[in-house]
């Protein structure tokens, strides 16, 4: 297998603008009500045509279809692992996990101030361990159900609950789909990531302290609400628990591929339901039938598909040459402490799976310093404004004209403060590592 230089090849440019033109309908996709996958698909496939009529006009028919299944195998793990964690949040929240969640915060009767602090707090730990988007909508509904009465706090309780799940995400290997590419791709180990713990930690609570003196100091009115959880909830979630471990042992004591670990909770999660169905005809009871197919059904393809466009259209312009110019420009003439903190600020404006999935492709010499750096920037970046994770997007959707792009901007100087924050905490605690 070659590799052929073909920055300046017809081909290679054509390839350029493709890509360019479906990353705009991405970033347009409120306006054009277009899913994203639509066009990053559409782009994979033309790239991948330039590259194979490119590599057959010289002679070489064979290395277009090796680098491309070393792609394939890539998004293969990286789709099994997601499908399996996605599907699992999915019964979780059949089985009303979130919902006795939330009741149970709101039923604490607190203050705005504490409850920000709470929620907050809340959307740190879980998005360690789910994707910062459910994350972001279960603590979402959470603040806007106590908010009700004041707009403030829900504004000011959705921020932090962007900037706490992206950052919760960042110091956890299954934590963000960039941690989990980084992990899967062996740069860094399992145990390694949590040295990020502090610095994520920084990143929300220095814009957390500012914002927490703007916070109504009052209480909400009571609640009265209720939620009881579907028989085997906590079953489900101890499973959950299982899974992550088995793909954690998979891969530091067997040198397995994670996503096989996490196939098997899968089937675990399907004969736990099995279980639960002959429990259910037995008791005659509906409540205790999970149908975990059903589950699997409503993963969000969009997502997955979306996941297998980007990476199989940046992996093409890393064939094409493209990426190696930009390892160039950014890890050896602007040095690699500057390009991962330029680029992890770039992650506001462009969606940072790209951006961590090009680094891996270029390939860089780091040190472990300096991958866990881009991790945690890459991870965090796109707090900064509310268009910058899925998170934020998730969020303006959910609080339609309360939580604004417009309300993120005017906090960004302080989530800003956090993200320099985090950065220095990480050079000075981890500095051995660089």
């Amino acid at each position: 297998m070659q590799d052929i230089d073909l920055t300046s090849h017809w081909a290679g440019i054509a390839s350029l603008v493709i890509f360019v033109a479906a990353y705009l309908l991405v970033v347009f996709e409120e306006s054009t009500h277009m899913r994203k996958s639509k066009p990053v698909m559409l782009a994979a496939g033309l790239i991948w045509v330039m590259i194979g009529i490119a590599y057959m006009g010289m002679g070489d028919t064979e290395s277009a279809g090796l680098h491309a299944r070393e792609i394939i195998e890539e998004y293969g793990e990286l789709f099994l692992f997601l499908l399996v964690a996605i599907t699992y949040v999915n019964t979780m929240e059949e089985r009303r996990t979130f919902d006795v969640l939330r009741a149970w915060l709101i039923g604490l009767g607190l203050g705005y101030r504490q409850l920000f602090l709470l929620t907050g707090v809340l959307a740190f730990f879980l998005s360690s361990v789910l994707d910062n988007l459910t994350t972001a909508l279960v603590i979402g509904t959470v603040v806007m159900a106590l908010g009700r009465e004041n707009k403030r706090f829900v504004t000011l309780g959705c921020i932090s609950t962007v900037v706490a799940a992206n950052a919760g995400g960042a110091f956890s290997p299954f934590g963000d789909i960039t941690t989990l590419m980084v992990w899967q791709a062996g740069k860094l180990s399992f145990f390694e990531f949590f040295v990020l713990f502090i610095p994520s930690l920084v990143n929300w609570a220095v814009p957390a302290a500012i914002m927490f003196f703007a916070v109504p100091d009052e209480k909400p009115p009571a609640v009265t609400d209720r939620a009881k959880g579907k028989p085997g909830m906590w079953g489900v979630v101890a499973l959950f628990a299982a899974t992550i471990a088995v793909a954690v042992s998979f891969k530091n004591f067997l040198h397995l591929p994670p996503a096989l670990g996490m196939m098997l909770g899968l089937g675990l999660l399907q004969m736990f339901s099995y279980w639960l169905r002959l429990t259910g005809q037995r008791r005659q009871d509906e409540e205790f039938v999970l149908d975990s197919f059903k589950e699997v059904q409503r993963v969000e393809w969009d997502t997955l598909l979306f996941f297998f466009g980007i990476i199989f259209a940046v992996g093409g312009l890393g064939v094409l040459g493209y990426l190696a110019l930009a390892s160039e420009l950014l890890y050896t003439d602007l040095g690699p402490t500057t390009a991962n903190i330029a680029l992890g600020a770039l992650s506001a404006i462009i969606d940072n799976i790209p951006l961590m999935f090009a680094v891996l492709t270029m390939d860089p010499a780091l040190s472990d310093g300096q991958w866990l750096l881009i991790t945690l920037t890459c991870g965090v970046g796109g707090s900064m404004l509310s268009i910058g994770s899925a998170a934020g997007v998730a969020l303006m959707g959910q609080a339609r004209g309360i939580y604004t792009f417009g309300a993120h901007l005017k906090w960004t100087w302080a989530v800003a403060l956090g993200y320099a924050a985090s950065i220095g905490v990480h050079m000075v605690l981890n500095a051995g590592l660089f």
